[in-house]
């Protein structure tokens, strides 16, 4: 099998491993929007849950498909396949800057001044907790 041969089965596993990683994250929002509804968080919450859980599993897969595309270019190198290759990835990183608004609601450069992503995650990690650990109606809360 020729070097070639071996790159084109890595880019095929690559973005199918892109594609695959998409719709995982489809499926697992789902999940969790349910549990969000089931659980009476509401719509918003469930929403929002799928918003950023959706957001998040394209900008990954989109970022695999990306270095599908880098290591296709690598192994072909000519002016066309480098001029396709910076079309697809300006392309792709338009579309994952205006997906990270989307998520966060807030342009990047001002994301820091709200707040980290360490902080965010260990938020999400609490909230998620704080849900399946809720006392039943008939328990008095801790004050």
């Amino acid at each position: 099998m020729s070097l070639e041969a071996v790159v084109e089965v890595i880019v095929l596993v690559l973005e199918g491993l892109g594609v695959v990683t998409m719709t995982i994250g489809f499926v697992i929002a789902g999940y969790f929007a349910l549990r969000a509804l089931v659980h009476r968080r509401g719509g918003r919450a469930a929403f929002h849950l799928v918003r950023t859980m959706v957001g998040s599993a394209i900008l990954l897969g989109l970022e695999i498909l990306v270095a599908a595309d880098l290591i296709r270019t690598v192994m072909n190198p000519s002016l066309e396949e480098a001029v396709v290759l910076g079309i697809i990835v300006i392309i792709r990183t338009l579309l994952s800057f205006s997906i990270q608004i989307e998520i966060d609601g807030v342009l990047p450069w001002k994301r820091a001044l709200l707040t980290n992503g360490g902080k965010l995650l260990a938020e999400t990690i609490e909230n998620e907790r704080g849900d399946s650990q809720q006392p039943d109606a008939g328990q008095a809360r801790p004050a």
